[in-house]
């Protein structure tokens, strides 16, 4: 580097003769032919050029919520991103596959093996990671310090944490009620459905609370997208209906004759499928939940943990121990947009006679469109959308 210096200045110094010039100008001329030096000064050029045009117009990125993914410990653990298998590609074809910015998309990248893997992905999250894009505040990252711990296989499982606070108040949407009826509504069954899913997180405003089914694939992926744009979540659990097994919600289903172990070790697999959710709520669950024993022992092990439990109305009058609460309706179970507004016109009566009031549905369109719409205009008939959380039961 020096002598390369030493005669590109030399080439233009007065004192130098006609044949001193003659032979800096050739060393000069050959030191920008070389591939190195004008590869080098083709990257100082370039990263002039960013630099000032980000201090002209700013970062677009700058203050995005984002993801960074270890993309050697990614494909230690498989073929792809645990839980962003169906949402990352690169922004563009030139873009590195291990650094940079990733945009959220249905399609998944490939990696190759932890050999050929090193460094970090960096995904920035759409609109800010913010529902329609208005001002607000993302969830924090999950997992929150010392709120997990490890469980058979290795897997992350829900602890209370060394404080005494659980993921019950730790991952719940942070409310404050203005002395207005409170109006909340879980929309469930999301993670099966890409489409549907992104749907429901984009769309519904952030005081939504969502429920995700355990067996989606890349579940803490969806979670995550689904906190970043600030919808608290809840973690469904499959329990045996009063038609088991003609009506089966999967292998691994809550049965309402299983001992206590074989409970507990299905609900722990449940449990260490993501993390980041506030509670479970049930999927079915009519027999399960209607039997002492068995619910004894789902409401053991939740309050243990520190989690809530959300039921969608099969067990309003049951008196369990966690913190919990039941819908006061199902607003979906006609499919046509008419019969779904009146059904949310019928829980806002019910949190204007009671003060609050707790609906649950389905990710169908039509619901995720008339929950969206119905949404908007409750400010101006008087009443205050809230998370699911703050209409919790304490005992």
């Amino acid at each position: 580097m020096f002598s390369k210096k030493s005669a590109i200045a030399y080439s233009a110094s007065p004192g130098a003769g006609p044949g001193q010039l003659a032979s800096a100008r050739a060393r000069a001329l050959a030191a920008v032919q070389n591939p190195y030096v004008g590869a080098g000064g083709a990257a100082l050029l370039f990263l002039l050029t960013l630099t000032t045009l980000i201090a002209i117009s700013g970062d677009p990125q700058a203050g995005s919520p984002v993801v960074r993914i270890s993309l050697a410990q990614a494909a230690a653990s498989g073929a792809a991103v645990p839980g962003w298998r169906e949402a990352l590609v690169p922004e563009s074809p030139e873009a590195p596959l291990t650094t940079g910015v990733y945009a959220l998309s249905e399609s998944p990248i490939g990696l190759a093996g932890p050999a050929a893997i090193g460094g970090s992905a960096l995904i920035t999250l759409p609109d800010g990671g913010l529902s329609h894009g208005e001002p607000g505040s993302p969830l924090v990252i999950a997992p929150i310090a010392g709120l997990t711990a490890p469980g058979p296989g290795g897997a992350l499982l829900p602890i209370i944490g060394p404080d005494g606070r659980g993921p019950a108040d730790a991952y719940a949407r942070p409310f404050k009620g203005d002395g207005r009826p409170r109006v909340a509504l879980v929309v469930g069954g999301l993670g099966l459905n890409a489409a549907l899913t992104r749907k429901a997180i984009e769309t519904l405003p952030p005081e939504v609370t969502l429920s995700f089914a355990p067996y989606a694939e890349g579940l803490q992926g969806w979670i995550d997208m689904a906190r970043a744009n600030g919808h608290e979540v809840l973690l469904e659990a499959p329990m045996e209906p009063a038609d088991y097994p003609q009506n089966d919600p999967g292998p691994m289903t809550l049965l309402a004759a299983s001992g206590p172990e074989e409970t507990t070790r299905k609900l722990e697999w449940l449990l260490s499928r993501a993390t980041g959710y506030f509670g479970l709520t049930n999927y079915l669950g009519s027999r399960f939940l209607a039997t002492p024993g068995a619910a004894d022992t789902l409401a053991t092990a939740l309050r243990g943990r520190g989690l809530a439990f959300i039921d969608d109305g099969s067990a309003a009058r049951k008196v369990m121990g966690p913190p919990r609460a039941s819908a006061d309706r199902v607003v979906d179970d006609d499919l046509s947009a008419e019969a779904i507004g009146r059904q949310l016109t019928a829980l806002e009566a019910q949190a204007r006679a009671r003060g609050q009031a707790l609906g649950s549905g389905f990710a169908y369109p039509v619901t995720v469109d008339e929950a969206a719409r119905w949404a908007q205009g409750l400010p101006e008939r008087g009443f205050q959308l809230a998370p699911a959380s703050a209409l919790l039961t304490r005992r």
